[in-house]
């Protein structure tokens, strides 16, 4: 009960924190002092006191969409190995579920921007759901493969892959790393795939499709989006941490490795300018060829001589 409190407050709580940290490093590299870390809390606890403002031309399904969104982010986080390295949940092809899940809530984010009737927002939905067709069969190749290596069906099988492949293991680990880095700068809306800070329409994604949210609804919106970011980095810090440490070494090493993403996204943001459209796919199949490089070494592994 105890280790499951201590996520549940980790995972509600450190979004914000990371936010605040990618924020404070851009400033640092722009020569400024920046805001607190503590302010993406502050953005929204004042978006939850404002009111929202719906267009007359939307329905019930803009209404609907951030409450979503949200929610099915929460849930796919269960299922994650956080802090303590287990998930809250922890059922077999967790992956899978954990996919759909958010496949699900990303999905009434595509219609709930259509909803607006607005062919901008239409734009970035449609750009949204072309990144999201190449980075879903990625995430599955390389987390079938570390199944099929480990004969465990579930996010605990990140542990267990030196274990089962020796030396091949640190390259598969680091070829899992990269996929899920790049995944979660296009999950993330992140430089070099999106900028979260521009309002050009040549360039928009993300942003786009809530230009028309506010009040709670861009708070859940905001929040949710932090988390999304927070669990991608839990499952690259599931296969850095080796298994058997002590739940407190394992919780300061669960949050270092979150610092050190952090950082290195706000550093990323600071010294790179976004790709042009027509580059973010070539970007984005790196994920893609990486996934296909742990297919090829598990198989090697398994039925090589």
């Amino acid at each position: 009960m105890i280790i499951t409190l201590i996520n549940i407050l980790i995972l509600l709580i450190t979004p914000f924190l990371m936010i605040g940290i990618i924020k404070k490093t851009k400033a640092f590299w722009a020569g400024r002092k920046g805001v607190s870390i503590f302010q993406p809390f502050w953005d929204f606890i004042r978006l939850m006191n404002k009111e929202s403002v719906y267009s007359e031309t939307t329905s019930w399904v803009f209404k609907f969409a951030p409450i979503v969104l949200f929610t099915t982010i929460f849930f796919a986080s269960l299922f994650v190995p956080l802090a303590t390295g287990t998930a809250i949940i922890n059922i077999p092809f967790a992956f899978v579920i954990f996919s759909y899940v958010l496949g699900f809530g990303k999905f009434f984010a595509l219609i709930g921007a259509l909803d607006t009737g607005s062919s901008f927002e239409g734009m970035g939905a449609s750009r949204e759901a072309c990144f999201s067709t190449i980075v879903e069969p990625a995430f599955f190749i390389a987390m079938g493969s570390i199944v099929a290596l480990t004969k465990i069906n579930s996010f605990e099988n990140l542990k267990m892959i030196t274990e089962n492949a020796g030396i091949y293991g640190v390259l598969i680990i680091t070829l899992a790393v990269i996929t899920l880095f790049i995944m979660l700068l296009v999950e993330g809306c992140r430089v070099p795939v999106d900028d979260p800070t521009t309002h050009l329409e040549l360039t928009m994604i993300h942003e786009v499709m809530i230009l028309d949210n506010s009040g709670v609804d861009l708070g859940f919106i905001t929040w949710g989006s932090a988390i999304k970011m927070f669990i991608i980095e839990a499952l690259i810090a599931a296969l850095i941490i080796p298994s058997g440490l002590p739940i407190w070494l394992s919780i300061l090493a669960f949050l270092g490795i979150i610092l050190i993403i952090s950082i290195s996204i706000g550093t990323i943001e600071s010294s790179m300018a976004r790709f042009r459209m027509t580059h973010v796919f070539e970007f984005i199949f790196i994920m893609s060829i990486t996934a296909l490089l742990i297919l090829t070494l598990v198989t090697y592994k398994i039925y090589g001589n």
